[in-house]
This record gives structure tokens, C-alpha cells and sequence, in this order.
């Protein structure tokens, strides 16, 4: 019978437009903006960093991925999150290693795109937290035009810069956690702030995260249920001792935007229930706010986003909606 209305197939019976690779370019081309902030609040070494990563997953992709998979753009979205969490004067040969480690370990590992149980990038960042703390807790200032280079950032591997002295500064989650001070709400917003390529401005991430949003392309409970925990739970300390920080400042600071809208939202490690996903961002939003106000580092969306993936599977089980006629979940395999 060849008339396809009566052909009986196995589901989904519809598609839409948006397939992987639709959603992938898009991500990507919603962090072009954000990227060209990169380089211009901290110029050509923070570009260079992010594009070092990006090079240590597409080559670690290509070599040991499957073929063609290159053109989903999932490689591409790992290196480019990956370069923009490190700090601007990172050496690029870290870069291009953690980059490695994301897409080998964080994707390739667990059978390529669609398996993998963590975050490439995040995992990516996890290892060079690991091994390289000292560099990858070194907050370059930016000193002099565009094309000024960190001399850290040409390093050759396992050595040091051996040129010139580079002049730090420390974050802002630095500066409340170790010294108690604040910092502007509009060099928040603005990204005019010392710290990593990916906090160069809040509101310029949340304007890209927004179309994203719009377009069905990220499950927007995930990030609205990040703000709302950490906003409720800061202005709840706030409250009982004004020494510690604002929910504005809490918000507004670190990689907590970059994170929300385009980490904790990666569709294969976040939950595929509506009601999982607000017990997905709650949790990681009630993490963030324990790490930095309780931990040793100042910042935890890193660890809040990866811990959080490691119970997406049994989010999805208590999740799951019955079945039509029964009283109990589907039984998961």
C-alpha cells in the first residue's frame, strides 16, 4: 500500500524544523555577540584563548569522532563555552587541552552526541581546574589597546612566560568573598569587570539567551528556575546578615548568566520533563549560592551545573507522567 497516510511507522510520526543541527548553528551564532564583547572589553588574547579551545575540540572531533559529525556544530559550541569560562590571559596550549578533554572525555566517551552524561565544556573546565589552579585562577587586567597581548597567553607548555610580570585583578565574586566589597551594578551589566571572557556582560548573555528562549531552542524554566533560587535564597542571608551580598549582585555576577542560559539548558544533559527542569535549575541555583557564600572558591556554577547533571536520570524518573489508564509511572528500563 503506497499511499503514505496508512504507512504504520515507529514514532515520532511528526518532525519539525528545527533539527540538531538548526539548534546547534543557532547557539552558535547567538554567542557571536558575546564572543566580539569578549574581545573587545579584553582584546585579542581573550579571542585567541576562546579560539584555542575551540581548535582542541574541533580537531579532537574530527580525529576521533565520527564522520561528518563536525557539520552538527556540537564540537564547535564545546570549544567556544570552554574558551569563554577561562580567563583572558590563559595559555593557550591549557586551552587547547581542556578542549580535548571535553570533547574526548566529556562526549566521545560516552558514545558521541546525544550520550554523554555531563556538560562537555564544563567537564573541559573541570579538568583544567584540576590541574592547572594557579593559571586558571589568574585574572589578567587588560593593560593597554586591543592587540596587547598577555605574555602568559604565548607561554610555551609546562612553562612559564619568562618575559613580563602580569598585572591581575581579582573578580568580583573575589572581591566580596575575600574582602567584602561590592561592585557596580552597571559594570555588572556592562561586563566592565575583571574575570573570565564569558562575564563580559550580563545583560548582553541574557539578550542572547532570550532568543534562544524564543525561538523553542532551550527549555526556559531551567534558566528562570536558576534565578528565582538564587534570588529568593541570597535575599534570604541578605536578610538575617547584610554582610553578605545582594541578589542583584548574586545574579548579575561571575558565570552565573553564561551558565543558566546556555550550560545548564544543553538538552542532553538537562532533564526532558517540565517539572524536572524546575527541580533541575532550583537545585543548581541553591548550589551556586552555597559555594560562593560557604565554599572555599568564590564561584560554584561550574560544580552546582555538573553535580546537577549526575541526577538528570533519576529527575526524568520521578518525573515522568503517568500513563494514560494506570495509576503508577511507566516502569523506566
Amino acid at each position: 500500500m503506497s499511499d503514505p497516510r496508512f504507512l504504520v511507522t515507529a514514532s515520532p510520526h511528526l518532525k519539525g524544523p528545527a533539527t540538531t543541527q538548526v539548534i546547534m548553528w543557532n547557539v552558535v551564532g547567538s554567542l557571536v555577540p558575546i564572543i566580539a564583547a569578549a574581545g573587545f572589553i579584553f582584546g585579542v588574547g581573550a579571542l585567541l584563548v576562546i579560539a584555542s579551545a575551540t581548535a582542541g575540540a574541533l580537531i579532537t572531533e574530527r580525529v576521533l569522532g565520527k564522520k561528518g559529525s563536525l557539520l552538527d556544530g556540537s564540537a564547535l559550541i564545546t570549544g567556544l563555552l570552554l574558551g569563554l569560562t577561562l580567563p583572558p590571559g590563559f595559555p593557550l596550549w591549557m586551552a587547547f587541552l581542556g578542549g580535548f578533554f571535553g570533547i574526548a572525555f566529556g562526549k566521545l566517551l560516552f558514545g558521541g552526541l546525544g550520550q554523554n552524561m555531563f556538560n562537555p565544556a564544563l567537564l573541559g573546565r573541570a579538568f583544567l581546574q584540576a590541574a592547572f589552579p594557579v593559571a586558571i585562577t589568574t585574572w589578567p587586567e587588560r593593560v593597554g589597546g586591543f592587540w596587547n597581548i598577555n605574555a602568559e597567553v604565548l607561554s610555551l607548555p609546562f612553562m612559564g612566560a619568562g618575559e613580563t610580570d602580569t598585572v591581575t585583578g581579582a573578580t568580583p565574586l573575589g572581591q566580596m568573598k575575600f574582602e567584602g566589597v561590592g561592585t557596580d551594578t552597571a559594570d555588572l551589566l556592562l561586563g566592565t569587570i575583571t574575570g573570565s571572557a564569558g562575564e563580559t556582560s550580563a545583560l548582553l548573555i541574557t539578550l542572547c539567551g532570550l532568543y534562544l528562549a524564543a525561538r523553542n531552542f532551550l527549555n526556559w524554566r531551567i534558566p528562570v528556575s536558576i534565578f528565582i533560587s538564587v534570588a529568593v535564597l541570597t535575599a534570604l542571608v541578605h536578610f538575617l546578615d547584610s554582610s553578605y551580598p545582594t541578589p542583584t549582585f548574586m545574579l548579575f555576577s561571575g558565570g552565573l548568566m553564561l551558565g543558566a542560559w546556555y550550560m545548564a539548558t544543553d538538552m542532553v544533559t538537562s532533564p526532558v520533563t517540565n517539572k524536572g527542569c524546575w527541580i533541575f535549575g532550583a537545585g543548581v541555583g541553591a548550589l551556586v549560592v552555597i559555594i560562593r557564600l560557604w565554599g572555599g572558591l568564590p564561584e560554584g556554577v561550574m560544580y552546582a551545573i555538573l553535580f546537577m547533571n549526575a541526577l538528570v536520570p533519576y529527575l526524568d524518573r520521578w518525573t515522568q507522567p503517568k500513563v494514560f489508564g494506570t495509576r503508577t509511572q511507566e516502569a523506566t528500563p
